[in-house]
């Protein structure tokens, strides 16, 4: 937080740094030269040390990626001594009350640099002491940071007495440092919108949303919208940030949705001295794709150790999808590092909003210029699994045990889930029925119609029954069963996957075919259990209850209404790139679901049912292993035509580790004049460019009729 003019650390945990985002140290032939003053406040116990760190890099040396690396070069003052990297000589005294200012310096020789490290008083500007140190020319390169606690493990914290600094007055010099200002990142973060054709007197509504960083009480707290007519820009009003989530949200009827206009986002920054300062997001608001075909990019399961995913980005950048799809994991809950917390509730949204905000960092631009669909889904929450229970808390003794993927309901407050889901969803459009869930927690189930495609977004595990109801134990309960049997015991008719309120919505919205010609449903995950082994592919786990193959009876009411509208299902979740057609009665008799591969698989699963004896029927005519006609370990008939099946991940380098583990991101064409959908499914590293299939899993691409027909 800012207090005063000090950058102050609120937390006594390790390694909390600031990163200069504009500033890198690149070029070893320069020298550089950079100073700030540190003063120590909180207690004397468990104390960490302030520095400054350079050569901060992850393997990429990407200043993002950077950002995330916990060591480096420390240059700073630890209980009396200063310390640079691994010397360190005493301070005769450390300022007055732990006031001093560090002062590094680097100068190139052939292929080595020369550091020197001066501390000096903060009030006075005496000298207190220096040290010297030459290091490799390479060691220096990459980000530069000032650390409080810099010599404490970050996931832990340190005793509520612990030390605690502040930082005021950082500098950077020198022809060593690249200044590159196109890496700010703030105060606008980013923005999501979506247009809607409401086939209403509206027309078409355009939603979006607007994300800045926390702002402070003296800020300003208002974001302007502004549009580009007539060659000149034009105020469309201003809205309020939210003082949680920090989004505001702008809503705008009868939009033109003929041809692309520009928009862009302003907020006034308040400086110090009284004076504002402008930032500006910009981007297009598209125009709506009508009589084409409309070109979806899905995406899911974004685990943070192949941050910032840059060949996705690059691809869909390539791409130019039309809509973009993010299905849910946005986060987990070790994003970024630092641990979770879980109350108060201020801080536990804080700290969600830092693993969220990686995020809109990585895909904010491709999120720049086409609408976009963001759903929560577990992980998001801060949960292992979800079973929503229709928005109940989760009971006290599940709680205690510490896990957050064995029961029902909700760990985090409602105040917390709410503001995950304005992060979210505060740009689809209006939910159908905005009567919030227990506890207050918010709904956002809704339709878009866009481009000629009707799309129902639901929330699977909003109201989905937990298992304790069944006296199930995730993770054990069917382990000693054979793989071919069917409990009955595993199903009620009473339980909930999409609930009533869901249900009700996706019949009314399969019979209403105004204003498109294909329809869609977008939720967080397959409702089959396509998955035999997980996380190896020598252990097999029978019964996954996380998925939404379970419980039996609601996910064939729910496959029943998607089928009933001729609708194509795109989710994601399993970290496994699936196509299958549901069965209800048997094999055939339901729509079609394209489970998307992850963007970063963490958590593999591998659908490998050969391995363990189960039946198959007719396969697909491509006769690719592990494809063909199953039922699953629910009973649900599944007929698999496509899958990505993982390598286990080994290899040290981030992006050849996804494309190991099986991510990448699905890419759905649909054809308004033909009714059909060509499905796609590329591989982490793959060219999306390529139409002959090169780069996709195998099975992929292939299309499909809006009646069921595949088209290899």
């Amino acid at each position: 937080m800012i207090s005063e003019g000090w950058a102050e650390c609120g937390s006594t945990g390790g390694n909390r740094s600031i990163h200069s985002l504009r500033h890198q140290l690149t070029d070893v032939t320069g020298a550089f030269w950079t100073s700030v003053r540190v003063q120590q406040i909180g207690g004397m116990a468990n104390e960490g040390g302030a520095a400054i760190r350079i050569g901060v890099k992850s393997e990429l040396n990407e200043y993002r990626s950077n950002c995330f690396v916990q060591h480096g070069i420390d240059a700073g003052v630890l209980r009396g001594r200063i310390v640079l990297g691994p010397d360190s000589e005493p301070l005769p005294r450390v300022g007055q009350a732990g006031d001093y200012v560090l002062e590094l310096a680097g100068e190139p020789g052939a292929r080595s640099y020369t550091l020197v490290l001066t501390v000096r008083s903060g009030t006075t500007g005496e000298k207190l002491g220096s040290i010297s140190r030459e290091v490799p020319s390479d060691e220096v390169i990459g980000n530069i940071a000032i650390v409080s606690n810099f010599s404490h493990a970050s996931e832990v914290s340190a005793a509520g007495e612990g030390s605690r600094y502040r930082f005021k007055s950082w500098q950077l010099d020198g022809s060593a440092i690249l200044d590159t200002p196109a890496q700010r990142f703030g105060p606008i973060l980013w923005a999501m919108y979506t247009l809607d054709d409401t086939r209403t007197e509206e027309g078409f509504v355009v939603k979006l949303s607007v994300l800045t960083g926390p702002m402070g009480s003296q800020d300003s707290n208002e974001v302007e919208l502004e549009v580009r007519r007539g060659g000149r820009w034009v105020s469309l009003g201003s809205s309020r940030l939210d003082h949680d989530a920090w989004v505001a949200v702008f809503r705008v009827p009868r939009w033109d949705a003929k041809e692309d206009v520009p928009y862009r986002l302003v907020y006034r920054e308040r400086l110090r001295e009284g004076r504002f300062e402008a930032d500006v997001y910009e981007g297009t608001i598209k125009a709506n794709p009508s009589g084409q075909t409309l070109r979806m990019a899905a995406l899911t399961c974004q685990n943070d150790y192949a941050f910032p995913y840059e060949p996705v980005v690059n691809n869909l950048l390539a791409l130019k999808p039309d809509l973009l799809y993010f299905s849910g994991d946005q986060i987990y809950e070790d994003h970024g590092g630092f641990g979770v917390i879980r109350a108060p509730a201020d801080r536990a949204i804080l700290n969600y909003l830092r693993k969220f905000y990686q995020f809109g960092w990585a895909f904010r631009e491709t999120m720049r210029h086409a609408p976009t669909v963001c759903l929560p889904d577990d992980h998001d929450v801060l949960q292992g699994n979800l079973w929503g229970e229709g928005g109940a808390p989760m009971a006290p003794a599940a709680v205690a045990t510490g896990r957050t993927d064995a029961a029902g309901g909700y760990v985090e407050p409602a105040r917390v889930i709410n503001a995950i889901h304005r992060t979210n969803v505060a740009h689809l459009p209006d939910p159908v029925d905005p009567s919030p869930a227990k506890q207050g927690i918010s709904v956002y189930y809704t339709k878009l119609v866009f481009g000629g495609v009707g799309f129902a977004i639901l929330g699977d595990r909003q109201w989905k029954s937990g298992p304790e109801e069944l006296g199930i134990i995730v993770g054990e309960t069917g382990q000693n069963e054979p793989p071919t049997y069917v409990n009955p015991a595993y199903d009620r008719a009473d339980l909930d996957l999409l609930g009533k309120r869901q249900e009700e919505f996706l019949d009314r919205w399969g019979a209403d075919w105004r204003g498109h010609r294909l329809k869609a449903v977008l939720s967080q995950t397959l409702f089959a259990c396509v998955s035999t082994h997980q996380p190896e592919p020598d252990r097999y786990l029978k019964c996954d209850f996380d998925s939404s193959g379970w419980p039996h009876s609601a996910r064939n009411r729910a496959v029943r209404l998607m089928q009933q509208a001729k609708a194509l299902h795109i989710c994601g979740d399993t970290h496994l790139a699936s196509l299958v057609q549901y069965g209800v009665e048997q094999q055939h008799d339901g729509n079609w679901a394209f489970c998307t591969p992850a963007i970063a698989a963490g958590w593999p699963r591998w659908w490998l049912p050969e391995k363990v004896g189960l039946p198959v029927g007719k396969r697909p005519a491509h006769g690719l292993a592990n494809t063909g006609e199953y039922s699953d370990c629910f009973g649900n008939p599944v007929y698999v035509y496509a899958v990505g099946n993982p390598k286990v991940g080994t290899e040290p380098h981030r992006y050849l580790k996804a494309h190991q583990k099986g991510s990448g991101f699905g890419f759905v064409e649909f054809d308004t004049l033909n009714l059909t959908y060509r499905l796609s499914a590329f591989t982490f590293l793959g060219n999306a460019l390529l139409r002959d299939g090169t780069g996709q899993f195998p099975g992929w691409p292939v299309t499909i009729t809006q009646d069921g027909t595949t088209i290899s």
